[in-house]
């Protein structure tokens, strides 16, 4: 799930202000799917075969909004609420006349003593005859439990929970980054946990990821300009394991920004589902929500601010497959579901902000899989929070979450399953580097045997990146004296390098010089491009943990790189580029300025399995800021270059400095994530501090010092703003302010309507974007009232004008947006309101299903800035659809006149 975002780029204010007071449409071609008539059912898309049920919805009985769920020993769902209490659900079985559940809220102690609820849990899990709880909370008087693992249990066989035993507290920020879901082992022998980035470790007993991490980076540290986890340091998200008891603590993995959940495989492989930065989108050290192999001793790179690893890291692994946007939430997999073979193998991954439930198949592949996605069910909205599959062979799914309105579905194959087709996947059906990584993970415990470093080392050069992680790990897992000598005098170019990573990590001070040496004895023309990038990361750990060389070593290792610089790869580039500023090599800087001015983003840049433009239309909190951002994509490379430039102390000319600063002052004309405009600035005011005092003013506008806010985190908007202070606006709240509009401020009210970016997508009086209808005979044909209910809930009512389609194909997948014209073999679908014009064709032959979307492409809530007058002001202003002869612009006695 995602912090909440601004206001600044979700900028289709009232887009349906007209097309929300009118009615929907009818579909617009015939379907092979028959609809149902409930709309919490019409909304998924399903693939052939499978029928959803509506089980309850538990804000409708003051139940909360639901987010973690569990089946307990007596196949009953257990359900938790994000701020409340813990519930026991009997559920009718499949196809009953009557689906509605028995329902119980959960009252936690001895009847004898006051009783309490357990609450605010993100994750359940039923084992050990006991109920696990993942308490994330502060704590208060309806809810003692503070952030936690927790143990209930029925003690005396009555069919209640007496016993609470808190397992562990944690510290750290509790909240949407907090500790998260709990999952057994597939031999039910022990529990495994996963915690988000905001999260400490805690003292664990053993550790398979050494307990040596840093933030391992000379590239110029920013953090996030608007403050998000700034305190969060190494080593970010992470797993353990632990016995029933919970008195064993084993760190597994770590490096994640903020998995909500894992899952095991038939062969007891782990997966994450790890979430992005949104507020990142535009720049290069975004990584996109993606899957995650979790694999023993792994670390997947996450680093606070800019900071974040590349995924090309010797030293992280890289994702099996990259998602896109979205919000992260369940991961689990279809075993003992009573579905086709595919889907009972998939891995599936659920997107809390744009609804969508992924179906991964996994195939092994080295040590590792292949990951094939396809969406399994969407909706919208549709925020998915947990899922499971039932002991009936079902799954069972919710939505809620933020106090949304929350959901519980069943969703079963009615089709035949042939049973002769449940063939598990086997340890033996494995490749031979997957069985190999296995035992290298084997060697991952501080009491490995001395025999198996010849086995690890051996491995250090294996072409398989998971094998040779593993293998660098069991290292590491080894007395430091019985291979340090070894890694120094090492001749095998790879191997080398790896074991100087590995060094680099534990070493002690003063090494770096022979480290460094060693490494520059290597032939850096006969490596290949991973080869050079290893040697090049490995580079950069040395310095980062022992310090910058000096002298003639420093000399030697400048005049080692510079002549492989620039190298025409980008990811070589980048590498390079830090390396040699940090180090002031003479011409670093003019190198990398030229570079600055001439370089192309990879083409596949971050390739994600669902492309953005797909997803604006789903979500408008969400997909308008990445409408906004796609008209005018910030260039990646160029981007990280000019911030390793601002770090540059040294090599400057007037020439360079006006040349850098022009980029910089240019850069602020993309649209970036909420917090792109202040990366900007803070490489910019890096850069200043280089410039001579005599020059800092000139500079200091040139890079365009006047374009920024006092803190540099937005753009200056020289308009009217709001002064506040606003509220969560309701119709009950609002409705009694529109009884008397008379005398009010046309100026104010043109201000405001500019301000919550309502002209940006509307006109009036020819002022105004065209995203959206022209406002300017609004009030001539509809009540204060009716236009202040289509602002304040604009998904109530959406006028055929502007109704998204939600078009189902025969592949599995959707696409959203408006059909802005067809013929006999397609639609032509605009995805993008900020480009309207760029269409994607559709070919009829492959569509199921065209329906309308029931969520209007404006947001809610802008009008939240505003204070009462405000409020009224904008009313004003759209009912006289800015006349100033209208009445509303006269004073009560004038209009008595």
């Amino acid at each position: 799930m995602r912090l909440i975002h601004s206001l600044r780029n979700l900028s289709l204010c009232l887009a349906a202000l007209i097309l929300t007071l009118a009615c929907s449409t009818e579909e617009k071609s015939e379907y092979k799917r028959e609809l149902t008539g409930n709309p919490k059912l019409d909304k998924l898309k399903l693939p052939d075969g499978f029928v959803a049920e509506h089980i309850y919805s538990p804000g409708e009985h003051e139940d909360g909004s639901w987010v973690a769920m569990t089946f307990d020993d007596k196949d009953r769902l257990i359900t938790a609420d994000q701020y409340g209490f813990l519930y026991r659900l009997e559920v009718p079985p499949v196809g009953s006349e009557s689906l509605t559940p028995k329902v119980e809220r959960l009252i936690i102690g001895d009847v004898a003593e006051p009783q309490v609820g357990m609450g605010y849990a993100q994750g359940l899990l039923y084992a050990f005859n006991s109920i696990y709880v993942m308490v994330n909370h502060h704590g208060n008087e309806t809810f003692a439990e503070s952030t936690g693992l927790y143990r209930i249990q029925d003690n005396d066989g009555d069919d209640q929970y007496e016993s609470v035993t808190k397992i562990k507290g944690f510290t750290g920020q509790p909240g949407e980054h907090g500790p998260h879901s709990i999952k057994l082992s597939p031999d039910g022998q022990s529990l495994y946990i996963v915690a988000g980035n905001h999260t400490d470790v805690p003292e664990m007993d053993a550790y398979r990821l050494p307990k040596v991490w840093d933030e391992d980076n000379l590239f110029p540290e920013i953090k996030d300009p608007r403050g998000h986890a700034n305190s969060r340091m190494a080593p970010g998200g992470w797993v353990a394991k632990i016995d029933p008891e919970g008195t064993e603590w084993e760190l597994i993995s770590a490096g994640y920004r903020n998995p909500f959940d894992i899952a095991f495989n038939e062969v007891g492989d782990l997966f994450t589902y790890d979430s992005d930065m949104e507020w990142d989108f535009g720049m290069p050290w975004y990584r996109p929500t993606r899957i995650c192999h979790v694999t023993s001793g792994s670390e997947y790179g996450w680093r606070t601010g800019n900071h974040k690893w590349s995924p090309n890291y010797p030293d992280n692994l890289p994702a099996i497959l990259n998602i896109g946007q979205g919000s992260p939430t369940n991961v689990m997999f279809g075993t003992g579901a009573n579905f086709p073979e595919k889907y009972r193998k998939s891995l599936y991954a659920f997107d809390w902000s744009f609804g969508i439930i992924y179906s991964m198949t996994l195939t092994p592949n080295g040590a590792t899989y292949d990951a094939k996605a396809e969406e399994f069910i969407s909706g919208s909205p549709l925020p998915l929070t947990d899922g499971v599959i039932g002991p009936d062979g079902a799954m069972y799914f919710m939505t809620g979450g933020r106090r949304l309105e929350s959901d519980v579905y069943r969703v079963y194959y009615e089709g035949e399953v042939d049973l002769s087709d449940k063939n598990a996947l086997q340890l033996a059906d494995l490749p031979a580097e997957a069985k190999l990584r296995r035992d290298l993970e084997a060697l991952h415990t501080e009491d490995a045997p001395a025999e198996g470093l010849d086995l690890a080392w051996e491995n250090l050069s294996h072409t398989d990146h998971f094998v040779q992680y593993a293998a660098r790990i069991a290292v590491e897992h080894q007395p430091i004296d019985s291979w340090q000598s070894k890694a120094l005098t090492e001749a095998d170019p790879v191997k080398k390098t790896q074991a100087m990573i590995a060094l680099a990590r534990h070493a002690g001070n003063g090494q770096g010089s022979a480290m460094l040496q060693a490494l520059m004895e290597i032939d850096y023309s006969g490596l290949d491009e991973t080869g050079k990038q290893n040697l090049l990361r490995a580079f950069e750990l040395i310095i980062a943990r022992q310090g910058e060389p000096s002298g003639a070593l420093k000399n030697d290792l400048v005049a080692y790189l510079d002549e492989n610089y620039p190298a025409n790869n980008n990811n070589l580039d980048r590498a390079l580029a830090v390396l040699l500023v940090h180090l002031e090599a003479p011409n670093a800087v003019e190198k990398t300025l030229a570079l600055l001015k001439s370089s192309k983003d990879d083409p596949n840049y971050q390739k994600t399995f669902s492309a953005s433009s797909d997803l604006i239309m789903r979500n408008p909190q969400y997909g308008l800021d990445i409408a906004n951002m796609l008209a005018n994509v910030p260039p990646a490379q160029q981007t990280y270059l000019a911030t390793v430039l601002g770090g540059a102390e040294s090599g400057w000319t007037p020439e360079m400095h006006e040349e850098y600063f022009t980029w910089i002052q240019n850069a602020f004309k993309y649209k970036g994530g909420r917090s792109y405009v202040g990366f900007i600035d803070r490489a910019r005011k890096m850069a200043l501090e280089h410039v001579a005092e005599s020059d800092f003013e000139k500079y200091n506008e040139l890079s365009g010092a006047a374009m920024l806010t006092g803190n540099g985190n937005d753009l200056v908007n020289t308009d009217v703003q709001p002064e506040g202070p606003g509220r969560r606006w309701t119709m009950e709240e609002a409705e009694p302010l529109m009884t008397d509009l008379s005398g009010r401020d046309l100026a104010k009210g043109k201000a405001m309507f500019a301000a919550v970016q309502c002209q940006s997508c509307h006109t009036i009086q020819g002022e105004g974007g065209i995203i959206g209808p022209d406002l300017t005979q609004l009030g001539t044909r509809f009540s204060p009232k009716d236009i202040l209910e289509a602002t304040i809930n604009p998904s109530d009512v959406i006028s055929e004008q502007y109704v998204a389609s939600v078009i189902e194909l025969k592949d599995g997948s959707s696409v959203m947006g408006r059909i802005i014209d067809e013929d006999e073999n397609s639609y032509s679908v605009s995805q993008n309101p900020f480009s309207p014009d760029v269409l994607r064709k559709v070919d009829k032959d492959n569509v199921v299903l065209v329906k309308d979307s029931k969520v209007s492409v404006m947001m809610p809530g802008l009008i939240n800035r505003l204070n009462e007058e405000e409020l009224k002001d904008l009313m004003a202003y759209l009912v006289s659809g800015g006349n100033p002869n209208h009445e509303v612009y006269q004073t009560t006695n004038q209009a008595e006149e």
